[in-house]
């Protein structure tokens, strides 16, 4: 089986051109997007940065310009997947859960 090169040094000169793939709640919504992003192969690196128009500071999770298109397509997927599942949760914990459709009438 072929080892994988070593990604280090070409990981370090693509970190130089980041553009901001998405902006977190919270530090630990930016860490699972960048542990999410990491284990699809794309690099990824969280900042905070001021947002000019309100002075606070924004957490940002960063990617190279190259990776960009995928790493949006991997967000988006997985926040659908994530939405769909409280979805279904907050329907059976809402007592929704139409149980009528299952009784059998004879």
């Amino acid at each position: 089986m072929q080892k994988r090169p070593k990604k280090k040094q070409e990981t370090q000169a693509r970190l130089q051109d980041l553009v901001v793939v998405t902006f977190a709640d919270d530090m630990t919504q930016a860490k699972d997007r960048e542990a999410l992003l990491r284990n699809n192969d794309i690099p990824a690196t969280i900042r905070e940065q001021e947002d000019e128009t309100t002075g606070t500071n924004a957490i940002v999770v960063m990617v190279p310009e190259e990776f960009i298109d995928e790493a949006h397509v991997i967000i988006e997927s997985q926040d659908a997947y994530d939405d769909f599942y409280d979805f279904a949760l907050d329907d059976e914990e809402n007592g929704e859960f139409d149980s009528d459709f299952y009784d059998d009438e004879l």
